[in-house]
C-alpha cells in the first residue's frame, strides 16, 4: 500500500484517542495510581493517584493498526514482538507495584532477565536473517560493516537493554517520553519510506498511538504510561533500529534517552566516590532542571526540539 505509513497512523490515533478516554476512568475504580517517590521533586506529590498503566492505551493501538498489514509488510511482527514482550515485563512491574503493594515492582534481576530471554529471541530472529545478519550503517560514513559474531551480540544487548532503560528514565515528566518517542518514530519512519524497509505501517502506528496518547498524557497528565508504556517504547526503539541496520543512529536520534541514562550513571558513581556529593539537583536530569525552576512544558519542549534537531542530524548522517 503507498500510503500505509500515513494510513496506519491514522488508525492508531483514532484508536488511541478512543481507547484512553475508556481506559483512564476504568483504571481510576480500579485505583492503579501512581505511587509518587518521596525523595522526588515536592510538586509531583500532587501527581499521586493519577492512573498509570496508560501504555495498555497506546500498545493496544499499536498492535490492533498493525495487524492490518501483516501480511503485505511481515517485516513488521519482530518488531511488534519485542515492543509487546517489553511492554509485557513493565505491565507486570507496575501490576506488582500498584496492586500488590511491591514497592520495588520485579526485582531488578527479575526484569534484566525477562528482557534479555525476549531479546534473545529477536537476536535469533537478526542473525539468521540474511538481509539483515551482523551488518550496521555507520553513521556519517556512508557505508554499512558487517561486525563479526562475537562483537556484535554483546553489542547487541548493550544496545537493546540501554535503550529500553534510557526510554525508562526519560519517563519522568508529563508527556517527555511520548512527544520525545513520536519524534524518533517520525524519523524511523521516514527512513523506511525512504529506504522501501518494509517496517512504515507498525512505525507509523507508533506515530499515531502515542499522539492520540499525548492528549491525556500532556501536562497536566491524566494518565501515565507507566513501565508498561515506557519499556514497550524502549522495545520499540531498539528492535526497529536493528531491523533497519541503525542501531548506532540510537545515539543521535535517542540523544535525550542516552543524556537521561548518563545522568544517572555520573550522578551515581559521584555520590559514592564522594561520600554524599552530588552533580545534579536531582537524577534524571530533567528533575535537575525541573529544581532549577524550569517548568514541565518547558522542559518537555527543550528536550522534544533537541531530539528533532538530533532526527535531522540523524537523516543528515545516512
Amino acid at each position: 500500500m503507498k500510503y500505509a505509513a500515513l494510513v496506519a497512523m491514522a488508525i492508531s490515533f483514532i484508536l488511541s484517542a478512543i481507547i484512553c478516554p475508556i481506559l483512564i476512568p476504568f483504571l481510576k475504580r480500579l485505583k492503579f495510581g501512581q505511587n509518587i517517590r518521596e525523595e522526588g521533586p515536592k510538586s509531583h506529590l500532587k501527581k499521586a493517584g493519577t492512573p498509570t498503566m496508560g501504555g495498555i492505551a497506546f500498545i493496544a493501538a499499536i498492535v490492533i493498526a498493525s495487524l492490518f498489514f501483516i501480511k503485505d509488510y511481515p517485516k513488521i511482527v519482530p518488531i511488534l514482538f519485542v515492543t509487546v514482550g517489553f511492554g509485557a515485563v513493565g505491565f507486570l512491574d507496575d501490576f506488582l507495584k500498584v496492586v500488590m503493594k511491591r514497592s520495588e515492582g520485579l526485582t531488578p534481576l527479575q526484569k534484566l532477565l525477562a528482557q534479555f530471554v525476549i531479546s534473545a529471541i529477536f537476536l535469533y530472529y537478526i542473525i539468521t536473517n540474511e538481509a539483515i545478519g551482523t551488518s550496521m550503517i555507520i553513521p556519517f560514513a556512508g557505508k554499512e560493516v558487517t561486525l563479526p559474531i562475537y562483537i556484535f551480540i554483546p553489542l547487541f544487548f548493550l544496545i537493546v537493554l540501554g535503550t529500553d532503560n534510557g526510554v525508562n528514565l526519560t519517563d519522568g515528566l508529563d508527556g517527555l517520553c511520548t512527544s520525545v518517542t513520536i519524534l524518533v518514530a517520525i524519523f524511523f519512519t521516514i527512513v523506511s519510506v525512504g529506504e522501501k524497509s518494509g517496517i512504515e505501517p507498525v512505525t507509523g502506528a507508533v506515530v499515531g498511538g502515542l499522539i492520540g496518547f499525548l492528549i491525556f498524557n500532556a501536562h497536566p497528565a491524566k494518565v501515565f504510561m507507566g513501565d508498561t508504556g515506557s519499556l514497550a517504547l524502549g522495545g520499540f526503539v531498539a528492535s526497529t533500529a536493528f531491523m533497519l541496520k541503525m542501531p548506532l543512529f540510537i545515539v543521535i536520534v535517542g540523544f535525550i534517552y542516552l543524556v537521561e541514562t548518563l545522568s544517572v550513571m555520573i550522578q551515581v558513581s559521584y555520590f559514592k566516590i564522594t561520600h554524599g556529593k552530588r552533580i545534579f539537583k536531582m537524577s534524571p536530569i530533567h528533575h535537575h532542571f525541573e529544581l532549577s525552576g524550569w517548568s514541565e512544558n518547558k522542559i518537555v519542549i527543550v528536550f522534544s526540539l533537541i531530539t528533532a534537531i538530533c532526527c535531522l542530524i540523524g537523516y543528515l548522517a545516512m
